[in-house]
């Protein structure tokens, strides 16, 4: 019996500890994988290419979920009384754990 390939794909897993939020998963499908021994240079230029895009397009989509995801978590803060958070530095570090230096 022959077993089937699934095709290539890129996938991200996000999870946060700190934050309460909800893991999520992101995946985007690669073109095949060029053979060694038939393609030629240009198609395997052409195949690194298109996973090159993919990456960028799968840091696009896990921006977009965790900008969602920030700014639900400040709407839920400023609901609970909460001060307001500087955006760009909350940004710079949303989902991670961060050290303050004195």
């Amino acid at each position: 019996m022959v077993e089937q390939q699934q095709p290539p794909s890129l996938t991200a897993v996000y999870t946060s500890g700190t934050s309460g939020n909800a893991p999520f998963t992101i995946t985007t499908a690669l073109p095949p994988v060029p053979t060694t021994t038939t393609d030629d240079n240009k198609s395997k230029t052409q195949y690194l290419l298109s996973v090159r895009e993919a990456v960028i397009k799968l840091q696009e989509h896990v921006n977009k979920e965790l900008t969602a995801r920030m700014e639900e978590d400040n709407k839920k803060a400023q609901a609970a009384g909460a001060k307001p958070i500087a955006d760009e530095k909350e940004e710079k570090n949303y989902g991670e754990e961060v050290v303050e230096e004195d």
